[in-house]
């Protein structure tokens, strides 16, 4: 990896990169972490498949859905359904996949089956293509931070992993930053320091302050 701090780093952690990915625009650890969150949606046993079933009220590891209201409750939850419905999860990577093919030149994908069938079809065709893309693509962090957010939020809908626990490190500047164990890269507001995941790892933690 070299060491000038001039030199690319990875628009996802920042951190630089080795030599043989300075034409990339990630670094090998943030395009696995890619590859994973694609994984994560498709197939049946994947978040995709089991936001069918997360539809109804009490369906989520969250326990059953107790109102004081006077008025009945909606048969289905809005936010699983919001992913799983056209315009969601599947829509949205199937956006990405046609800038992809727009970008090659290559013609437009065509979309079989039903919505299940569709986001296996798209997961399967973007990890082909993630190679590439982790290498010419100029938004790529962007797909990236928009992968993560549909995976998170496919968890929090059919009962997952709960929200990453934040916490506090202090900058070199004293500021504190808030950040997550998941962080890739936090700039700090006060001075404009940026820090990579190597380096968010490497600052002490904030002191607690006395209320």
């Amino acid at each position: 990896m070299l060491d000038d701090a001039s030199a690319p780093a990875c628009s996802i952690c920042h951190n630089g990169l080795y030599e043989h990915e300075l034409t990339h625009q990630a670094c090998r650890p943030c395009t696995d972490r890619v590859d994973l969150n694609l994984r994560a949606l498709a197939g049946s046993d994947g978040l995709y498949a089991r936001l069918a079933g997360s539809l109804h009220p009490g369906s989520s590891s969250g326990g059953p859905v107790v109102s004081g209201s006077r008025t009945a409750p909606l048969p289905v939850r809005l936010e699983p359904l919001s992913l799983a419905a056209r315009g969601g999860v599947v829509t949205i990577l199937q956006t990405w996949l046609i800038d992809w093919h727009d970008l090659l030149g290559y013609r437009h994908p065509r979309w079989d089956g039903d919505l299940q069938q569709q986001c296996d079809q798209v997961v399967r065709r973007l990890r082909v293509l993630l190679p590439w893309a982790a290498e010419e693509h100029g938004a790529f962090s962007e797909f990236a931070y928009e992968l993560g957010q549909l995976r998170r939020q496919c968890e929090a809908a059919t009962g997952g992993e709960k929200p990453a626990r934040r916490f506090g490190v202090a900058c070199t500047c004293g500021a504190t930053l808030k950040i997550t164990i998941e962080s890739p890269g936090k700039k700090c507001d006060t001075c404009g320091a940026q820090y990579g995941l190597q380096e968010l790892r490497r600052l002490p933690l904030a002191e607690r302050r006395a209320a």
